[in-house]
């Protein structure tokens, strides 16, 4: 269990092959979409296609993911790919930064530098962290994955034995989002005794996915929606999600066929997530930028990560997990949450007081499903702000 450095180098046949693609697009017919009311627009879709084929430059990228140190390790026969940030302070603490999908490890980049190196941005050097950004177990360089049974439950358990084992932390904190959240919250059920304390953008009760119908949004928010009285507001915020929960779960390899094929299919299927989940106003580029979306979509494309990382949604449901106790606070590390408003749904969230040993509970009026990509500046606040007093 000895990570290994490796730089980021993408075959250039590989990125030929993706310029022939994007140069070849048999485009669907499109009728009345240019209010996005039938899925992605054409109209935006080709315009950032034309920049993927003319202007978008991956070596650039390539090179400033590389200004960073990445590592590989296995891990009970899972490839695991993560980044490491060294902390410039007097004792920073080691943090585990856990993304979700569709994300990468690199949309965290606008927090790496204001969490390892406070001082460097107007901070305090006694804030520091050393980071560790792994890529969740089939996204990006965490591939190929060749078995089958990987899950949130048991990401928690790849990350312990990640920071105790094979990177010699005795204690580490802990932070995620989405899929992220999930393998945090697990973290801080599991092993409260190897944490300083957790941080998450979205607040779950465990476990999700496990009812009869798992592949249901409704059924699997239904403890955060219970006790909303506006019924129109809880259908909007469940068809914001109930289409690509139902395909993952239940036909990953079907689609899987289609998009692992089309870098254009792919696109649309990424950057509409990113545009309804984001707290944009229907204008995906307020929040990212043609250059954030694209790189993204070449993460995934690159790698070959697309049928694996939706994968972990039809392991969801087999995750295994058990209870381990029956006290209160139901996940005992110490734990700040800050949540986004135009991310939450509409349910009272009096439950989290009760269920988490809260430290810390922010909203935050800016921001959606991708906080630290779409508003660093709270996260990297409310991360310092949870964490100062548990050092």
């Amino acid at each position: 269990m000895q990570p290994e450095r490796f730089a980021i180098e993408i075959p250039q046949a590989k990125l030929d092959d993706l310029q022939r693609r994007l140069e070849a697009v048999a485009w669907a017919p499109e009728i009345a979409n240019q209010d996005w009311r039938y899925g992605t627009s054409g109209r935006y879709l080709r315009e950032l296609v034309a920049y993927w084929r003319d202007g978008y430059d991956w070596r650039a990228h390539e090179k400033a993911m590389n200004a960073y140190e990445h590592w590989h390790v296995r891990i009970d026969g899972v490839p695991i790919h993560f980044l490491r940030v060294p902390g410039q302070g007097p004792a920073p603490i080691p943090l585990v930064l856990t993304h979700g999908w569709p994300w990468t490890f690199w949309d965290f980049r606008k927090v790496l530098g204001p969490l390892s190196d406070p001082a460097a941005h107007g901070g305090d050097p006694r804030d520091a962290f050393e980071l560790i950004v792994p890529s969740l177990p089939g996204y990006a360089f965490s591939t190929p994955l060749e078995k089958t049974g990987v899950n949130w439950c048991s990401t928690a358990d790849l990350w312990h034995k990640l920071m105790r084992d094979a990177l010699g932390f005795q204690r580490f904190a802990a932070h995620g989002g989405d899929w992220g959240a999930l393998v945090t919250l697990q973290i801080g059920y599991k092993y409260p005794e190897a944490l300083y304390g957790i941080h998450s953008t979205h607040a779950f009760p465990l476990p999700p996915f496990l009812g009869e119908r798992p592949w249901s949004i409704a059924d699997a928010a239904a403890p955060l929606l219970e006790g909303s009285t506006d019924r129109a507001a809880a259908l909007e915020w469940e068809k914001r999600f109930v289409s690509h929960v139902a395909v993952h779960m239940l036909d990953p390899q079907t689609l899987a066929f289609a998009l692992h094929d089309s870098p254009v299919g792919l696109a649309s299927w990424l950057v509409e997530r990113r545009r309804t989940w984001s707290d944009c106003g229907g204008d995906v580029e307020r929040r990212f930028s043609k250059d954030d979306l694209l790189t993204l979509v070449s993460l995934t494309w690159l790698t070959d990560s697309f049928a694996s990382s939706i994968r972990y949604y039809a392991e969801a449901p087999h995750s295994g997990w058990k209870p381990l106790r029956e006290t209160q606070p139901a996940i005992p590390a110490p734990t700040g949450l800050s949540l986004f408003r135009y991310d939450l749904p509409p349910g009272p969230r009096d439950w989290v007081k009760g269920y988490f040993d809260l430290k810390l509970l922010r909203e935050h009026a800016s921001g959606g499903h991708f906080a630290p990509a779409e508003n660093p500046e709270a996260v990297i606040a409310d991360l310092r702000d949870t964490f100062r007093p548990l050092r």
